[in-house]
């Protein structure tokens, strides 16, 4: 006969391993779910990724069309990761989505350029005042080594890899004048401007002026002077007014209708 503590004890056993198992299918449930949405995450990341690549490197120009559908089967994923990055994209202006209509690559607004320039160009005068306050001699260093990559993107003749360098020496300026946040801004509206950016470096070799730009802005903020920082780095702002005069005029089909 079994006595009602022998019973109750081996009930609680039961229970206790029942309990076990439970918790530990929610645990396996848990992390699964975690699994599936850093996989989610980092799927919608390489689309963006990529075509954040072709659209900035122009292989997909303004008012081409482009498809969820397609650009699914290309990644072997389903549609809403690839409407995630979409979403991304158009949040930084450079994709057009239209309810029932075919998604296009966003053509320039005049509007949007001229007042992202100005957002750019306040920002900016701030970052290269207080770079040239506060650069030290490491700081010195760091943006030489900046300028040295770019010679070897120019001697290349390699014109993506000397706008990622631009990205890169902008960011360092950014550390330098202890704003890193800065850079967040001045990303998204060079971001809008990109494409135009490698239509002049593509149709003109303006990269040795861009980097000579550059190393007087370096000079400036190592030698501690803010006001030539800021008259140097408009400078280098203003050179990209001829180039949108230019392909306003011969690719007037990349700007949109209502810009004229």
């Amino acid at each position: 006969m079994t006595r009602p503590r022998d019973s109750a004890r081996r009930r609680g056993i039961g229970d206790s391993r029942r309990s076990d198992y439970k918790s530990a299918t929610q645990m396996e449930n848990r992390l699964m779910q975690q699994n599936l949405a850093n996989d989610r995450r980092t799927t919608v990341d390489e689309i963006f990724d990529h075509l954040y690549d072709e659209i900035s490197s122009l292989r997909l120009r303004p008012g081409d069309r482009i498809s969820e559908a397609e650009i699914a089967a290309q990644f072997g994923v389903s549609r809403q990761p690839v409407r995630d990055a979409f979403t991304r994209l158009a949040n930084l202006d450079l994709l057009l989505i239209r309810p029932q209509r075919a998604t296009e690559i966003k053509r320039f607004s005049s509007r949007e350029i001229e007042k992202s320039r100005f957002v750019r160009a306040a920002i900016d005068s701030e970052v290269l005042r207080r770079a040239a306050r506060n650069c030290d001699t490491a700081d010195k260093e760091r943006l030489e080594e900046c300028l040295e990559r770019q010679r070897a993107a120019i001697a290349a003749a390699d014109h993506q890899k000397f706008s990622e360098l631009d990205y890169e020496f902008h960011k360092t300026l950014c550390n330098i004048a202890g704003v890193d946040f800065a850079f967040e801004v001045i990303s998204q509206e060079k971001a809008k401007v990109d494409r135009l950016c490698m239509l002049g470096l593509s149709k003109e070799d303006r990269m040795p002026q861009l980097l000579q730009d550059h190393e007087a802005i370096v000079a400036a903020v190592v030698g501690h002077d803010e006001e030539r920082a800021v008259a140097v780095g408009m400078l280098h702002l203003s050179r990209l007014d001829a180039t949108i005069a230019a392909i306003e005029k011969t690719n007037a089909n990349y700007f949109l209708p209502e810009d004229g």
